[in-house]
């Protein structure tokens, strides 16, 4: 009986990592900075690999989207995510670059409850040509996201402003 104890819950953790792996796998690793619409897409594939630090180290100081924790719980029902991004606006003001992402997001649930986002995120990086070590890649300074109607095609907002 005792040893029972022991490994019904030590099964149920390898089965956890198990998921959590085959998420891994099935989406290869890309971590691409070098225009807001890279850096977004890296953001989704971070959050398909269930690799949340990485994709809350994509937001810039100003932290958009609050506390580590609550992000990360945030997608504790996700199963996977797609993204599809419109017609992206470049910008440069002020020493900086920035980039406004108009974006649809497909979002299947653990229980295969499929939901839409819509919205926009709008990246900065400062002038490449500007910065002195350590360099800093592109940052995500705002996130805004709203429930939408599918399919994801016609989620994609029209247009997103940049600062």
């Amino acid at each position: 009986m005792r040893l029972r104890s022991i490994i019904l819950p030590a099964l149920a953790a390898l089965s956890a990592l198990s998921v959590e792996c085959r998420a891994q796998e099935s989406a290869p690793y890309v971590d691409d900075r070098s225009d807001g619409a890279a850096l977004v897409r890296s953001l989704y594939n971070a959050i398909n690999r269930k690799e949340y630090a990485r994709a809350y180290a994509y937001f810039g100081e100003k932290e958009p989207v609050g506390e580590f924790k609550a992000f990360a719980d945030g997608y504790a029902k996700t199963e996977s995510v797609e993204i599809r991004i419109g017609k992206v606006t470049t910008e440069g003001a002020a020493g900086s670059i920035y980039s406004a992402v108009p974006v649809a997001i497909r979002s299947v649930e653990r229980e295969g409850k499929i939901r839409f986002f819509s919205g926009c995120y709008v990246t900065r990086i400062i002038n490449p040509s500007l910065q002195v070590p350590p360099f800093a890649p592109y940052q995500i300074e705002t996130a805004r996201l709203d429930d939408a109607e599918g399919p994801i095609e016609k989620a994609i907002p029209g247009v997103c402003n940049a600062p």
